[in-house]
């Protein structure tokens, strides 16, 4: 049935297919919330062996939906009912922002991959701590992606973090600095060790709350070791790699701007992954994300020593039975090796 969805769908614009799902899943979850039951019990997989304690909540599965595509967590319901183990929502700015000019994100179906130009588009903090207000606590684990407005500086930029954590701490399971972002100018040049350790040492003056940093797959390996390194001994308490890539001859055909996501991200996700999971596995929270699109590549990314992983892109191109199939595939995979819980299996190779 998603095939004929997808087909219909592909006919439109990224952008505006993605406004058509948005609306039908915000609709679902505020005005039919019946309707949701039957694709829970479909598509959500809660298993035992998969349960989880991490960031101080319960995580039933370990497949999450990475941020970006609900920007601003409008649609939370009806995700959770299509399987997803916890929601990164944003990225939130302080302010709300119109984003880049369109046309600002492709979709290559034959490589299974997208490229968005997005720029942080959202509607500010104020709208969307309002509408988390009305949800949270929530059935499923929320995490907040985080990054500063557009316009301002890099000397302003730890101000507009003080305020997205001030305002979101009581709104969410768990927080992500995005410094990572290709799509907003200078920001990736925050991805430096004297603003992520003073800025997780302000964030530790501000709240309990788990926060994390999201890192760009771009860097040095070296410089991402020292920065994670640094970011966890200033308090934060998890990595999450990788952002997309700008590495454009990954795909033929990109455009020459924004960040690529995807099946083209796969190879160079996984292969920045391991050096950091050697690094950091047992020493603090490790969430791996790029390129994951079935069930052997989630697992491979949990022997390597993630704990959580998140799917974007293939979750557009397989739809909703996505997490299943993976959740399911897991599990069959653990059989296999003989392990009888998830947390047997993160970091076995290790």
């Amino acid at each position: 049935m998603y095939e004929l969805i997808k087909k219909v769908m592909f006919r439109f614009q990224p952008e505006t297919a993605h406004d058509i799902v948005e609306l039908g899943l915000r609709v679902v979850g505020s005005y039919t919330p019946a309707l949701l039951s039957p694709f829970a019990s479909t598509f959500f997989i809660s298993d035992a062996r998969l349960h989880q304690n991490l960031l101080g909540t319960t995580f039933h599965n370990p497949v999450g939906l990475g941020a970006g595509f609900d920007k601003n967590a409008t649609m939370l319901k009806g995700l959770t009912a299509l399987g997803f183990g916890h929601i990164e929502f944003g990225t939130i700015t302080p302010k709300a922002q119109p984003g880049n000019p369109k046309p600002r994100l492709f979709r290559y179906p034959e490589k299974e991959s997208v490229q968005n130009a997005m720029g942080f588009n959202n509607e500010g903090l104020v709208k969307v701590k309002k509408r988390l207000e009305s949800l949270y606590p929530f059935a499923t684990p929320l995490g907040a992606n985080i990054g500063k407005n557009k316009a301002t500086t890099p000397e302003n930029a730890l101000e507009d973090y003080r305020i997205l954590i001030e305002g979101l701490k009581d709104l969410c399971d768990f927080m992500v600095i995005n410094v990572s972002s290709p799509n907003t100018p200078g920001l990736r040049d925050l991805q430096n060790e004297a603003f992520i350790g003073e800025l997780f040492t302000m964030a530790k003056t501000l709240t309990s709350k788990p926060i994390l940093l999201k890192i760009s797959p771009d860097m040095e390996i070296d410089a991402a070791l020292k920065l994670c390194e640094c970011a966890i001994n200033h308090g934060a308490h998890g990595i999450v790699a990788t952002n997309t890539t700008t590495e454009y001859t990954l795909l033929q055909g990109a455009q020459s701007f924004g960040g690529l996501s995807g099946r083209v991200l796969t190879q160079k996700s996984n292969a920045f992954f391991k050096p950091l999971a050697e690094a950091f596995f047992g020493k603090t929270v490790l969430i791996s994300v790029g390129g994951i699109s079935d069930a052997d590549e989630a697992y491979e990314r949990l022997l390597e020593g993630a704990s959580l992983v998140q799917v974007y892109s293939a979750f557009i191109f397989q739809g909703p039975s996505l997490n299943k199939r993976i959740n399911e595939g897991i599990l069959a995979r653990m059989n296999q090796d003989g392990f009888h819980h998830i947390q047997e299996a993160i970091g076995a190779r290790r």
